[in-house]
């Protein structure tokens, strides 16, 4: 596993649109600059960023501006500005060569997972989930924020489940903390503390369902490289309803993606369709035999993990309580 060099003071952060332009959030997008700049990092923008629009540019034109910063050795790092729905888009428009010629941090969450996964499964080049440029713009910051800057800089150390969680489930720049935070750990359907170690990779499930069976889909060869050691797949579902999500995980299953698995880590739910967490445990539990975990601080509710595609990692879970170490090895 290739682990791209961490930042330092006065390091460039290269920030395109893989998917939807930040145009109707300049505000909070700048304040979650400001942020960054005061870390000490400078900034270099591509033309799209600030559109307003679900798709800051055309395939190939987004494609065009992340090589633009693959390619600048001014560049120590490669942030997502947001999320959105069309990074597929731009996958046919990719120079993948380039980007193993020039291993950086390549960085975002949610719809960027369609270029992170195929980074880390087909190039062998760790990438990081859980945050895109414009995620720093709470006021005060909360502390998964700043363990995200702190992972940015190479402090990957030990991350605590939290107390709380936005259980509103939206996009408010000012959330309210009340849902008490629970991982719900399971083994052979029951409750149990579980421990497990592996490779981690995963991502927005809703797009790496899509992208099986296309040619960025380099599951099979990153386990090939690594299911000898265990593997962790974590999951962060965006709008899938209990069924939508087992069938995925049944589909997975079948293609042989759980080969090796030692774990599986599911985020809360965003929008979950009218499932409850009843729905979504008996059906989930039906599908492996490994441990699971459901409601990990992982993905889109607030506030979440920043996690490492291709570390190692040590996850413990008991009591509702949960940690991951992750380890570059």
């Amino acid at each position: 596993m290739i682990y791209p060099k961490f930042l330092r003071h006065g390091d460039t952060i290269g920030i395109c649109a893989p998917s939807a332009g930040v145009g109707h959030k300049i505000e909070s997008f700048e304040q979650s600059l400001s942020v960054l700049k005061g870390e000490g990092y400078h900034i270099r923008e591509t033309a799209g960023v600030r559109t307003d629009s679900e798709r800051s540019a055309s395939g190939a034109v987004r494609g065009k501006e992340l090589q633009e910063l693959v390619e600048d050795k001014n560049v120590s790092a490669i942030l997502s500005a947001s999320g959105g729905d069309y990074a597929p888009e731009m996958l046919p428009f990719v120079d993948w060569e380039r980007i193993r010629e020039n291993p950086k941090w390549i960085i975002g969450a949610s719809d960027p997972t369609n270029l992170l996964f195929p980074v880390t499964t087909n190039l062998d080049i760790a990438t990081m989930y859980g945050f895109n440029a414009g995620t720093f713009d709470w006021q005060p910051l909360h502390p998964f924020q700043e363990r995200m800057l702190r992972v940015l800089k190479g402090d990957i150390g030990i991350q605590e489940s939290f107390q709380y969680y936005d259980d509103k489930r939206d996009f408010s720049d000012n959330p309210i903390l009340e849902g008490e935070v629970y991982w719900d750990s399971r083994m052979d359907g029951e409750k149990a503390p579980v421990s497990f170690e592996g490779r981690l990779i995963g991502g927005c499930i809703d797009c790496i369902g899509k992208l099986i069976g296309t040619p960025y889909d380099g599951t099979h060869q990153f386990l090939d490289r690594y299911a000898s050691e265990g593997i962790i797949w974590y999951f962060d579902p965006f709008a899938m309803n209990a069924e939508t999500l087992y069938l995925t995980m049944l589909q997975m299953k079948a293609c042989g993606y759980f080969r090796g698995a030692t774990g599986i880590l599911f985020g809360r739910v965003m929008f979950d369709g009218g499932s409850s967490d009843e729905d979504y445990l008996d059906l989930l539990t039906r599908c492996f035999d490994v441990p699971i975990i459901l409601n990990c601080d992982i993905g889109h509710v607030k506030p979440c993990m920043t996690l490492i595609n291709g570390s190692f990692a040590t996850v413990q879970c008991g009591d509702g309580i949960g940690t991951i170490e992750m380890r570059l090895e």
